[in-house]
């Protein structure tokens, strides 16, 4: 048998949809099952706005057309809902050609979050693009629930699985952090979400640690700490201990902040707990019922005055 896959993420891209195809090639091997790939890299491309990696083919319905004729494949799979996935759409429509779709990237929220579009203008275009096929491949429930429940009918579970060559229990390392340990491996974008974990409505307890700048809008119980900036935006709620090289505050902190290098109190602050850090900045209008105290700075940076710095607004 012989697939042809229609896809407008492809190589040297490095995402979600390039990798599942690449694992995907490979374990269909063992079942006779060659693939074919029409993707963006024989075309002319444009880069795609706000994402240059993906590159989008400059092509016409006709050349598209020819080619997928020429691949004389048994099925055709359309991966994305790019130029190509368009295109061959069209082609499988006008010539009578059964195809399966699977769905890949919440664009709706990819487009309204980085342009005025509702996101039920791109979730109708989509529906219609996806329900003309024989089938919806989803990898899960949770997501074949919420498109079932914007009309989308064709949807078929295609489950991710576990790369036991990689990913396997004595292969296991212990990063030195306390756990649970979560791990979020990916582009650092808008539509991705990452701020379910640390913004306004996320709830957490018991201790969380971080490697890198952290903005914390909020509400824990227990300790967090950062190696490096900790900003507790004015949705920000704390109850326990801060530790970080710097710690920014907005919100609401009930227990003790410590800080290497320094603390900032912006105006709507309100800290209830003891201060320590090599400086320390108040601006008028914070709330704080504790102590501070001053430490020294760290070696490696040149002296400073160690003194309470007030400012107005």
């Amino acid at each position: 048998m012989r697939i042809l896959m229609v896809t407008d993420a492809w190589r040297p891209q490095v995402n979600g949809v390039v990798h599942t195809l690449e694992r995907l090639t490979e374990t269909l091997k063992s079942f006779d099952v060659a693939v074919d790939f029409l993707t963006p890299n024989i075309f002319r491309t444009l880069p795609l706005p706000t994402y240059p990696d993906i590159r989008l083919a400059l092509t016409t319905p006709g050349h598209v057309a020819r080619l997928i004729d020429q691949r004389k494949a048994d099925h055709i799979h359309i991966v994305t809902e790019g130029p190509l996935g368009i295109m061959a759409r069209r082609y499988c429509r006008n010539a009578g050609r059964p195809f399966t779709t699977s769905y890949h990237t919440r664009f709706p929220e990819y487009l309204s979050a980085r342009l005025p579009v509702p996101e039920s203008w791109a979730y109708r275009w989509l529906r219609d693009f996806h329900n003309s096929g024989q089938g919806t491949l989803v990898a899960t429930q949770s997501l074949a629930d919420d498109l079932a429940a914007r009309g989308f009918n064709k949807l078929r579970p295609w489950t991710r699985g576990v790369d036991t060559d990689h990913f396997r229990p004595d292969k296991k390392k212990d990063l030195g952090f306390p756990g649970p340990v979560f791990l979020c491996v990916g582009r650092v974008a808008i539509e991705k979400n990452l701020s379910a974990f640390l913004d306004e409505g996320s709830e957490i307890e018991g201790r969380y640690v971080c490697t890198s700048t952290v903005m914390f809008n909020g509400r824990l119980r227990g300790e967090i700490e950062s190696s490096d900036t900790l900003i507790v935006g004015e949705r920000g709620r704390i109850n326990g201990t801060v530790r970080a090289g710097t710690v920014i505050v907005h919100g609401e902190i009930t227990g003790n902040v410590t800080a290497t290098d320094r603390v900032e109190l912006k105006g709507t602050a309100r800290v209830t707990g003891d201060i320590e850090a090599a400086v320390i900045i108040m601006e008028e209008g914070v709330f704080l019922d504790g102590r501070c105290r001053m430490t020294r700075p760290r070696p490696a940076e040149e002296p400073t005055a160690l003194s309470v710095v007030a400012l107005g607004r």
